[in-house]
């Protein structure tokens, strides 16, 4: 929560879709087949047994070769990866196919901002990935297992990637208005607290390079503070509590502030406008999770390598993350689990994120040397896989409630677009996203 990042994850969709943060895109789609050819399953011409895989975007199985390694080590078995762009298509989707029982792949991946829906709601559909073999539930991270379990403790789902927020920022930019560049003196300004973020913002606007701004988008800065908060929009009960949460106040003051102090390039995250700002170098910081850095990369450019670096964020946060699922009705359901349990184990994990940059959602592939000594060489060889594990076991076990993605989306491309777009006061953008809630949630 994985976005038009071909070659990076979209777990980013999940904010910028309609629900998932807004209509954004989840991927480049490759391998995509129509939905109808969706859990066709049996043998393929050659008598192997076809396993389905269902992904929204760009997982990176494909891409970091774990499909072949798994069709090497089970020569009789073929895997099948169909992928729908957008999350916001894929998921009414793979309801509308739960509901008639047909259509299904036999793994079919699902974002944070919808487990708990599927936990709640939908759990009898789906296998019990916690009692499968190669399943180890002490290797996942606490609160990322937590999410994909239904009351009575059934899991639902396995985690694929997680994403622990960091800074990344334009060393020439901050250079050029008198701020440090060094990412350990970087991240010690505004180390602890979201507030000393915006402050610097205000330091750097004070002698910004002309045609620059300090961050991209306010819905971003919205994101990343409240995304490190254990209770969001739901209390631990259960009970919506957005309008009266501590964390949404906080993140929601502190995006009108970057707006007032006219620090933002007032963008859409993941529109094209805000592609085109990353290759004219309009905007010195993003909060920034692993899966960013590839997006960042491929929409900079050459020209910008070694310019954009990453620092720790002010406190560990927690942006996208993704599930594999089987459901009952999987055509392939014994093998199915075997692969999700193989994809999701910490050696696959490590690969992947080797690969593709999807930080594990595994802490048993934080040890392994894809991860712990992981560099990356287009933001000046920082050391990612440590600035990254390090901000993943600071995360609070976070409250996912079963319309988090709609509630997300509303409040940062509905009523912070209108402030920051549109000139609305605060209190219009906030009583514009209230309203679009209600009719989400059809209160």
């Amino acid at each position: 929560m994985r976005r038009k990042f071909c070659g990076v994850r979209r777990a980013v969709a999940l904010m910028a879709i309609a629900a998932l943060g807004g209509g954004l895109l989840a991927g480049c789609a490759e391998d995509s087949n129509a939905p109808g050819a969706a859990g066709q399953g049996g043998k393929d011409g050659k008598g192997r047994t076809v396993v389905t895989v269902g992904v929204f975007g760009v997982f990176g199985y494909k891409q970091a070769g774990l499909y072949d390694a798994y069709e090497k080590l089970n020569p009789g078995l073929t895997i099948k990866e169909t992928s729908i762009e957008r999350v916001d298509q894929y998921y009414p989707q793979l309801l509308t196919h739960l509901g008639t029982g047909s259509g299904l792949q036999d793994i079919q991946a699902v974002e944070v901002g919808n487990i708990a829906e599927v936990a709640a709601k939908h759990a009898d559909k789906f296998a019990d990935l916690g009692t499968a073999d190669g399943v180890d539930k002490s290797t996942f991270v606490p609160w990322k297992w937590a999410q994909a379990t239904a009351k009575d403790g059934k899991t639902v789902g396995l985690g694929t990637d997680i994403g622990p927020m960091a800074i990344c920022y334009r060393k020439d930019l901050f250079r050029k208005a008198g701020l440090p560049t060094d990412r350990e003196e970087v991240g010690k300004l505004w180390a602890g607290d979201w507030r000393k973020y915006v402050d610097t913002g205000e330091k750097y606007m004070s002698k910004a390079p002309r045609g620059t701004v300090f961050v991209d988008a306010a819905g971003g800065v919205y994101n990343a503070v409240v995304s490190g908060n254990a209770e969001r929009y739901y209390g631990k009960s259960g009970k919506l509590i957005y309008q009266d949460s501590p964390a949404v106040k906080e993140a929601w003051g502190l995006a009108m502030d970057v707006i007032d102090g006219k620090m933002t390039a007032k963008l859409k995250q993941f529109d094209k406008t805000w592609d085109q700002a990353y290759a004219n170098g309009r905007f010195a910081t993003v909060s920034c999770p692993p899966w960013m850095l590839g997006y960042i990369k491929e929409k900079a450019g050459d020209k910008a390598k070694n310019q954009w670096d990453v620092a720790p964020a002010p406190k560990p946060a927690n942006w996208g993350g993704s599930f594999l699922t089987v459901p009952e009705a999987a055509k392939n359901k014994a093998e199915a689990i075997k692969l999700a349990a193989w994809l999701t184990a910490p050696e696959q994990q490590a690969k992947l994120f080797e690969k593709q940059a999807s930080f594990p959602s595994s802490q048993a592939a934080y040890r392994l040397p894809q991860v712990a000594d992981a560099r990356h060489e287009y933001f000046d060889n920082a050391p990612i896989g440590k600035i990254f594990a390090d901000a993943a076991k600071g995360i609070p076990t976070l409250v996912v409630g079963e319309k988090d993605q709609a509630i997300q989306t509303a409040i940062t491309d509905v009523g912070i677009l209108q402030v920051e777009q549109q000139g609305r006061t605060p209190d219009q953008g906030w009583a514009a996203a209230v309203k679009n809630i209600d009719n989400a949630l059809d209160q």
